[in-house]
Formats: C-alpha cells, sequence, structure tokens
C-alpha cells in the first residue's frame, strides 16, 4: 500500500470512530492525528550511495577544504570567494533556463585542479528542469529535483559517451552517474557540488555563470 493510500485510510478510520457515540460508562477519546511525511521524489530515483554522498556533503566540504589548506592552497580557495565557501548559499537556487558559462575546481587535492572555461545549458523538459554540461573531461546532462524550502536542487544525470552527444540515462550505467546539488551563490551566479561516489573522496565543484544575451 502506498503511503498517500495508508494516509487516505487512517483519514477515513478516524472519520469513523469520532462519528461513532461513546458509550455512556466510557468517555469519548478523541482520534489521533497521524502525519505521514512524503520521501522527497529525487530520492525515488537516487542510487543509495548517491543519497548518502549528499546527506553527507557538508563533511566532505570540510575535508576537502582541509586538505587544500594543508597542501598550502589558502590564497587559490579563498580567491574563489563564494565558490568555495559551504554556507553561501541564496533563496530561489532554480537557475533560468538558458546557456551559462562554467569550469569546475576541485580543491581537496594536493595539486590546484582547474578546468577551462566552457558552456553549460539549462533547459526545461516536460516542465522539468535539465542541466547539461559541456566541459574537457566532465560532459553530462540530466536533470533538476526541488528540495524543500527552495534553497537547493538535486542533479541526477548521466555522462556523455565519448563520440556521441546524448548522456546516458540516469541508473542507465551506474558507473558514468553523476549527482550533485545546485545553489545559488550570487547575481545570475550558481554552483553544482559533486561528490565523487566512493566515501571519503572529494569535490568537484562547477560555477555557473549567466552567459550574457547577444
Amino acid at each position: 500500500m502506498s503511503r498517500l493510500r495508508l494516509v487516505h485510510c487512517l483519514a477515513v478510520l478516524a472519520g469513523t470512530t469520532a462519528c461513532q457515540t461513546a458509550p455512556p460508562d466510557r468517555p469519548a477519546v478523541a482520534a489521533a492525528n497521524v502525519v505521514v511525511e512524503e520521501t522527497e521524489a529525487w530520492r525515488t530515483v537516487a542510487w543509495e550511495r548517491d543519497s548518502a554522498a549528499l546527506d553527507g556533503l557538508a563533511d566532505r566540504w570540510r575535508q576537502a577544504l582541509a586538505a587544500g589548506r594543508e597542501a598550502k592552497l589558502s590564497r587559490r580557495i579563498a580567491a574563489e570567494g563564494e565558490l568555495l565557501i559551504p554556507e553561501a548559499r541564496l533563496a530561489w537556487a532554480a537557475p533560468a533556463p538558458g546557456s551559462y558559462r562554467c569550469r569546475y575546481v576541485r580543491p581537496g587535492g594536493r595539486r590546484w585542479v582547474s578546468s577551462a572555461q566552457g558552456f553549460c545549458y539549462v533547459g526545461v523538459e516536460e516542465g522539468q528542469l535539465t542541466l547539461a554540461t559541456e566541459l574537457r573531461g566532465l560532459r553530462f546532462g540530466g536533470y533538476l529535483w526541488a528540495l524543500k524550502g527552495g534553497e537547493r536542487l538535486v542533479f541526477l544525470g548521466g555522462a556523455v559517451p565519448a563520440g556521441t552527444r546524448t548522456p546516458l540515462a540516469y541508473g542507465e550505467n551506474p558507473a558514468r552517474d553523476a549527482a550533485g546539488l545546485v545553489e545559488r551563490i550570487g547575481e545570475f551566479r550558481y554552483r553544482l557540488t559533486l561528490p565523487e561516489p566512493s566515501p571519503g573522496a572529494g569535490l568537484t565543484i562547477v560555477e555557473l555563470l549567466a552567459a550574457p544575451r547577444t
């Protein structure tokens, strides 16, 4: 039985009990309110390993930044501003459809890793936002799922195989899946944080800046 059907059945049963007349020698007992919290939609799609990686993102941030500073990369980290400040997120995280300039950094290694600038694209498919990246070594596409509160979105997608233009569907090849969080960190500026699926591994942070319209 689904959760929604269970809630409906409980509501019907509770209403039936409330309408009955209690015996004279017993006090009437109020029906209990049962609240069943809905599972966020993305969790019904995501692999358990990806759900765990996203739930543990705060620890990944701490580990990655600590490793970067230990490798004497503090100045580079600071120069990125809000991009590498975990708490720097603003309301209304959903990016407007259109083209974005983007690049990625990986702050947790012994060497500073930063990509050349490329392009990303936010689209709409059947009412749901989509995201595709065209970065050397990081080409993927997938869907964005809204979270409660509106401050973050979950990205679930797949890599674009070499020699093709179409990304794999999420779940089609678990080894090529990608999962991350999208947040707004400034005016027309967003970031996509991608934790590696392996426990304790690093992060890839993709910066997205709205491309000027010509």
